[in-house]
């Protein structure tokens, strides 16, 4: 007798697990494969810790402007008038279990969960370690008690955290937020999973928030695809673009699943974005690439297509950067 389906039967859902739509690449990888990645003899040194300039606490924009502040990796407090909000927040030493396993961080947060402005919305997009941190969660819940927003199929884990309420949310699913927002969850191509046998039973993504200060596109984690020109068609207006640049070596293996920095520059030209951020790099060592390899490469890429380094920024860690919407 065949199972009832959890989910609604989609090109990326069989109504249990999840799955890249066919003209997305797979992110499917054998033990085999995972074997020879781990035993990748190329692995750069990292630094064991890197100590970043101390950052001014970010004060809230004036109206009409979007401030964008960098925590480390894929972790930013976005502010406007009445949204305070936080993408995959992860605020613990280590990318992994409970926060105490897994990669380390080289790097300490850019602004500490004490000192952050009152969150509130949450934002996760998918379920991987270094994205959905549960310490990280739970204190967020217990200090701040934040909306949150997820992919199908993650909300119980933010539930068990403390999250009053949560939105799990389909790819193209949009709900009203804070502050008179509009948040839309879009396609990535990626995977997930936190335990062997749980593969591909959330959904991934990444966010659009549309604000009166403009409009915001949140990648979360993602190989470069068909996706960033359908979200740029859908989403004409996208002033900020958060975009990975990191953990892309080696690309036999991880192509599919992150994008490395000259593909990112394609997708920030896919989006038809106004600015981009560099974000998933410097933070916690997943891949064989030097620490500093993604910002030197992101720079040459730039350099390559013609693009001003203003219009693709790479933030400092803590540091604010203001946008205001294009008119």
């Amino acid at each position: 007798m065949a199972r009832a389906a959890r989910f609604p039967v989609s090109d990326h859902c069989d109504g249990r697990r999840f799955f890249n739509p066919p003209h997305y690449q797979s992110t499917d990888k054998s033990p085999r494969d995972l074997l020879r990645f781990w035993s990748h003899r190329g692995w750069e040194p990292w630094p064991e810790r890197v100590e970043d300039p101390p950052q001014p606490v970010p004060a809230p924009p004036e109206p009409g402007a979007l401030a964008v502040t960098h925590v480390g990796h894929a972790t930013f407090l976005v502010q406007v008038a009445g949204l305070s909000l936080l993408t995959d927040p992860v605020f613990s030493e280590h990318a992994g279990p409970f926060g105490r396993l897994g990669p380390k961080r080289a790097r300490a947060p850019g602004v500490p969960l004490e000192q952050l402005p009152d969150p509130n919305l949450v934002l996760v997009s998918h379920g991987h370690y270094d994205h959905l941190d549960r310490p990280s969660l739970a204190a967020l819940a217990r200090r701040f008690g934040p909306r949150a927003m997820v992919g199908l199929g993650n909300g119980p884990l933010l539930n068990g955290d403390g999250f009053a309420r949560v939105d799990e949310l389909d790819w193209w699913q949009a709900v009203p937020g804070p502050g008179g927002c509009r948040v839309t969850f879009v396609p990535a191509q990626h995977w997930s999973a936190r335990a062997p046998f749980r593969r591909n039973t959330t959904l991934w993504g990444g966010f659009v928030v549309e604000t009166d200060a403009g409009t915001l596109y949140f990648a979360g984690d993602t190989g470069y695809g068909p996706h960033f020109r359908e979200i740029g068609a859908r989403f004409p207006r996208i002033d900020v673009a958060l975009l990975p640049i990191g953990a892309y070596e080696p690309r036999w293996f991880m192509a599919p699943q992150h994008m490395n920095p000259a593909e990112a520059v394609a997708a920030h030209e896919d989006l038809g974005a106004r600015s981009s951020v560099a974000m998933h790099f410097g933070t916690f060592r997943l891949t064989p690439e030097a620490i500093d390899a993604p910002v030197r490469a992101l720079a040459a890429a730039l350099d390559r297509r013609g693009i001003a380094p203003e219009r693709f920024v790479v933030p400092a860690f803590g540091e604010t950067h203001v946008f205001h919407s294009s008119p």
